[in-house]
């Protein structure tokens, strides 16, 4: 186990394998102030909103409800006094007057909105998430700002060897032929990604050293450099100013361009190794946190969905500044600790947004359980997964892009059909209200316009096709309406045409075709 000062990797928990030297571990012993007991604390006082279309669902259902029983509750007296100022019909009966109601109340998107939910949770299942809640689901169709932690969900999480930048009268390939052979015996990740990265450039493979006097040097995070000595020479690799001080004392010195490499990696957030023979100095070995092959495409996805997204590291800001435009992200924020993700996400949402974050450790469960969508990796720790709202088994950061495909069609889907269970109303006005009428106002019967046979078959047909039109709506609950990246403007044309348009005419199809099939049957 090796890890450097200041990173996102610095910490260790318990199970860690030393495989170098030695650690010294500082253990908070007093109650409420370990690192575990900021946790808890931070998580219990977090606390989601409710979406923009949460909540205008929520008031339009309950407003819809409200004025049609206002609206039935005044039919009743209303009758009454026509009856009693013509002095001829009766007034509306109470069967009537219920029917009415089920038929005109928001019954058909409310009985749908369970089926849109579990369609959506089922459509993740399938991109190998899991919601726990179809809210959840909803939600990312809506959000607009992505937090991602930087280690293991952008980059892939270890150091490794990028480049090799010789000294001026030092070939590439000798570099990398001295930079093989001095990492031979570093089982570091670092180290072995040093050998690879010379035998894909140069074709540098293993070789025979047996017999050959060759003499091992492991890494030792005293020394700070690992390497071989081989045929009578000293090849080493490690920390500048540690072979610069190895070199000093075999008489050579670092040369002023060695140096510059050193900085201007360091500068552009990766880390400087330098490699030397004997008392020269061959160049640097550039390492760094490598991006993951992809990602700066998905995030320009992203960006072309309308969403913002933003690193989350424990680097110093250069280091930050570096990954974060090689990655592609909109914005960063380095040295950030738990305290701060989740004061940037309360940032966010008092300013009207809606956030997503996507993280895999114990000190990303405080904002995952703040963010109004929360993707824990599967690969995490059991703080991040109950923290969060959802779980990504396949531990894919930029999973959240199918993610929110999938709430956007949930979203498009339930709007679909709340235009079309309005659209429905307006036709059940023509189909009982005349027939509820009639016997107290004979001239309403030119509102009869399907020409139902009578008024107990309109009453009967409308409260049948009520119930029959939720039926036929639950495949196309459960499919979805499929998802276009389309502005708003648009969808909302598409959505009055085909399902507004729509829900008006079906209703008098079917409920004439229901009233004929009642005549027919001698029903009403």
């Amino acid at each position: 186990m090796v890890r450097e000062s200041g990173g996102d990797r610095s910490s260790v928990t318990g199970g860690t394998q030393v495989i170098s030297d030695f650690l010294v571990i500082r253990v908070a012993t007093l109650p409420g102030q370990s690192f575990l007991d900021r946790m808890i604390a931070m998580v219990e006082g977090a606390a989601r909103q409710k979406t923009p279309n949460e909540i205008a669902l929520a008031i339009l259902l309950s407003g819809l409800t409200l004025v049609f029983l206002v609206v039935v509750a005044t039919l009743l007296p209303f009758s009454a006094f026509g009856v009693r100022a013509s002095g001829q019909g009766r007034p509306i009966g109470l069967t009537v007057l219920v029917a009415l109601f089920v038929c005109l109340a928001p019954t058909t998107i409310g009985a749908l909105l369970s089926a849109i939910g579990i369609a959506g949770m089922n459509r993740l299942s399938g991109a190998n998430v899991v919601a726990m809640s179809g809210r959840a689901v909803e939600a990312a169709g809506d959000i607009d700002v992505l937090l991602l932690d930087k280690t293991g969900t952008i980059t892939l999480g270890n150091r490794q060897a990028a480049r090799f930048i010789p000294a001026a009268d030092v070939t590439e390939e000798d570099l990398a032929d001295a930079a093989q052979l001095a990492s031979l015996a570093d089982e570091t990740a670092e180290g072995r990604s040093i050998v690879v990265l010379a035998k894909n450039r140069f074709a540098l493979r293993g070789r025979d050293l047996e017999g050959r006097d060759a003499t091992f040097v492991p890494f030792s995070a005293r020394t700070r450099m690992s390497g071989i000595t081989w045929e009578g020479h000293e090849i080493r690799k490690g920390a500048l100013d540690a072979i610069e001080a190895h070199v000093a004392t075999l008489g050579g010195q670092l040369p002023g361009d060695v140096r510059a490499a050193a900085a201007a990696v360091a500068r552009a957030g990766g880390t400087p190794l330098v490699v030397s023979r004997d008392a020269r100095v061959l160049g640097v070995v550039e390492l760094k946190d490598v991006v993951k092959g992809g990602i700066r495409e998905r995030f320009a996805e992203l960006r072309r969905m309308g969403i913002k997204t933003v690193m989350i590291t424990g680097d110093n800001p250069l280091t930050a500044a570096a990954i974060a435009a090689e990655a592609g992200v909109d914005d960063f924020l380095a040295e950030a600790t738990p305290e701060a993700k989740l004061a940037l996400i309360r940032d966010y949402q008092k300013g009207g947004r809606l956030v997503a974050m996507t993280g895999d450790g114990t000190n990303d469960a405080p904002a995952l359980a703040q963010a109004d969508v929360a993707v824990a990796m599967n690969s995490g720790t059991q703080a991040a997964k109950e923290a969060g709202n959802m779980v990504d088994l396949d531990s894919n950061p930029t999973k959240l892009i199918e993610i929110v495909n999938i709430g956007k069609q949930l979203l498009m889907t339930r709007g679909a059909l709340t235009t079309f269970s309005i659209a429905n109303d307006v036709a059940k006005y023509f189909a009982i209200l005349p027939a509820a009428f009639t016997a107290t106002y004979p001239s309403l019967r030119h509102l009869d316009l399907m020409r139902l046979s009578s008024p107990a078959s309109a009453i009967l047909s409308a409260v049948i096709f009520n119930a029959l039109i939720i039926v036929a709506l639950v495949p196309l609950a459960l499919k979805g309406v499929r998802y276009r990246p389309v502005g708003a403007a648009e969808l909302l044309r598409r959505n009055l045409l085909v399902y507004g348009l729509g829900g008006l005419l079906v209703p008098f199809a079917g409920i004439k075709a229901i009233d004929l099939f009642l005549s027919a049957i001698g029903v009403a």
